[in-house]
């Protein structure tokens, strides 16, 4: 009898595999591929990996701007994904060392859950296995959504899982949905030389996004030769001998591939989970967002399937160490969805946390919005980065809201922005911190004396 058994061993799963280790429970983790999940062998680190190797090529290309001369860079496809490769090794093999230390039982195969304390393992080997718990955590995570007329074969019509594998770049590329994924992509390959399409049905490149922001990301992407068409449906695709044709209103592009990048389903089917008083609503799982414990005792659930949530890595971790904590203690340590950052890591980068300017007018308060931007910032000249800005959304006479980065390093400068909303700081309080000269995160300060009303720049 094991305290907990987990099913699906992607961040939110062996996120609470680890953490229980430091309440002496013992955790039996079921995975059918490999631990990580989407996250590390088919999302965000490999994906992280070739925007890496984008910006690098990027930089030697105008090395010159920095009086550095060098021959044009040649792109050598196979060793950037190779070192994709080597990375999520590196890693995987680090998380599969981790589950031994901490003495989680790893079991290769798929889970289902036979009653309330009672899972099912058709292993990889083909034999069966029966793990009784005490508790069960649900972390099976998300597959790529399709689209009609868009049937993905991974060779003309693919998704993520397939694009962070191609052989080699593609010179055409279609990418439908212009979120996270779809920006992401579209920043890494038209700096590696493919000629990109971005479709987007919204009126902007990542909805909900800040349209401030929005623009400047659209601005920096169509310098770059990316063809954006915002509010704008595809109608089915039409095959042809030489490659993909993707209509849309009285116009249509050829493409060499259409990368699909709609957005993510939860995977909650299938699993045993519609036998219990667990409730799925439109295939998310409902939850207890105190506890993670769904409408049945003691089967949890976490991470991408979880009804309401944001489906982020880092949201995972939150809910699986959220869950063990209920499990272990009885106690409660809710994630603060308020304050988890949202990253897009496209160039430029896009980070924002806390409410928009429109989420906060539309929860009634009487706001106030202060920007800076890094065109003044010499550590961002320096750097030859000087295009974007950060813009503070302040309660009038009140707190610090929200935040938006647009510009170099903004996934890392949010996270100071993460502590000003979550601790509710005054731009007063906030403002009274100097922060080191010359850096990019004195564009921070900046807004913040503005936003306390005695700017200096």
């Amino acid at each position: 009898m094991h305290d907990v058994a987990i099913i699906g061993g992607g961040p939110g799963g062996y996120a609470a595999a680890l953490f229980a280790h430091n309440f002496g429970l013992t955790v039996a983790l079921v995975e059918r591929e490999q631990i990580g999940g989407t996250c590390l062998h088919r999302g965000c680190i490999p994906a992280k990996s070739w925007l890496q190797t984008a910006e690098v090529f990027t930089e030697v290309a105008h090395a010159g701007d920095f009086g550095v001369v060098t021959s044009p860079p040649v792109l050598d496809w196979a060793a950037a994904l190779a070192r994709k490769d080597s990375i999520v090794t590196r890693l995987h093999g680090g998380l599969t060392g981790l589950m031994k230390q901490r003495k989680v039982s790893v079991f290769e195969g798929s889970g289902r859950i036979a009653a309330p304390g009672v899972v099912e393992v058709a292993m990889n080997d083909g034999t069966a296995q029966r793990i009784e718990a005490r508790n069960i955590v649900v972390a099976t995570g998300s597959i790529p959504r399709s689209i009609p007329g868009y049937p993905v074969d991974g060779a003309r019509i693919v998704t993520s899982d397939h694009a962070l594998d191609w052989p080699s770049r593609p010179d055409r590329v279609a990418i439908i949905g212009a979120g996270a994924i779809g920006v992401e992509f579209a920043s890494m390959l038209a700096d590696l030389g493919s000629a990109v399409h971005l479709f987007e049905m919204m009126d902007q490149v990542v909805p909900g996004l800040e349209p401030q922001a929005a623009r400047l990301l659209t601005r920096a992407l169509a310098k770059r030769g990316v063809d954006i068409h915002t509010s704008t449906g595809v109608e089915p695709a039409v095959m042809t001998g030489s490659g993909v044709v993707v209509p849309f209103g009285a116009e249509s592009v050829e493409v060499d591939v259409v990368l699909v990048a709609v957005g993510r389903a939860p995977v909650a089917e299938g699993i045993g989970i519609e036998s219990t008083r667990a409730v799925i609503d439109r295939g998310f799982v409902r939850v207890d967002l105190s506890t993670m414990q769904t409408d049945e005792p003691g089967i949890y659930a976490v991470g991408d399937i979880v009804a309401g949530t944001p489906q982020l890595a880092h949201a995972g971790f939150a809910e699986g160490i959220a869950a063990i904590t209920h499990i272990a203690t009885g106690e409660t340590a809710p994630p603060d969805y308020r304050v988890i950052p949202l990253i897009v890591y496209s160039e430029p980068e896009v980070a924002s946390v806390g409410m928009t300017e429109a989420q906060a007018i539309a929860a009634g308060y009487e706001i106030e919005k202060h920007s800076h931007g890094f065109a003044g910032v010499a550590r961002a000249l320096i750097k030859g980065k000087a295009e974007g800005t950060v813009k503070l959304v302040v309660q009038k006479d009140g707190p610090i809201l929200g935040a938006t980065v647009v510009g170099p390093a903004a996934g890392e400068m949010i996270h100071e922005l993460m502590y000003m909303v979550g601790w509710e700081a005054l731009p007063s309080e906030a403002a009274a911190f100097i922060h080191a000269h010359p850096t990019l995160a004195e564009s921070i300060g900046e807004t913040l004396m503005a936003a306390a009303g005695r700017s200096l720049h």
